[in-house]
């Protein structure tokens, strides 16, 4: 985390209350995921037209057998959930709702964060995928979310034939 927080702030020196917060929220952001059973973890520090893009990408995964999507829907909770076709992947389950994070609460940030997760049972394992994107960035949320289904459409499975291949 270091690293990556010494990069974002290469060139800026004038503020060190600034780059050590940040580096408490990354932290902060991967022991959370790793307490949720993340196993990777993404940000992205993209940005557009002078504006960051902020965003993550945990995936998770959950060792639980569903006979059908009913079940993942029903696990989801609180927010709009549908099921869903990826591309490659299959059936899923998709939920978005918004959140006002402990984080956000913390640094006084007025907007709440949008969360869009996806639930995909794993092909001949009792186990289920979760992806779980989320940004900040309400006022711009909708575009967001459309770049998270972008990205999930492109999971694709792999044999273990289809590893040791190459």
């Amino acid at each position: 985390m270091s690293a990556l927080v010494k990069r974002q702030f290469a060139g800026v020196d004038d503020q060190p209350m600034l780059r050590r917060r940040s580096e408490k929220q990354l932290l902060g952001a991967a022991e959370a995921g790793a307490d949720q059973g993340g196993v990777v973890l993404y940000l992205s520090f993209l940005e557009a037209a002078g504006i960051p893009l902020s965003a993550s990408l945990l995936i998770s995964r959950l060792h639980h057998r569903f006979d059908s999507l009913d079940a993942v829907a029903a696990l989801a909770g609180k927010g709009e959930v549908a099921p869903v076709r990826l591309p490659a992947a299959g059936r899923a389950a998709r939920r978005r709702r918004t959140e006002r994070t402990r984080e956000a609460r913390r640094l006084g940030t007025e907007f709440e964060d949008t969360i869009v997760e996806y639930f995909v049972p794993v092909p001949d394992r009792d186990e289920v995928l979760m992806l779980t994107f989320s940004t900040p960035l309400e006022p711009i949320a909708d575009a967001m979310v459309e770049l998270f289904d972008a990205v999930a459409g492109t999971l694709r499975w792999r044999s273990q034939n289809q590893e040791s291949r190459g």
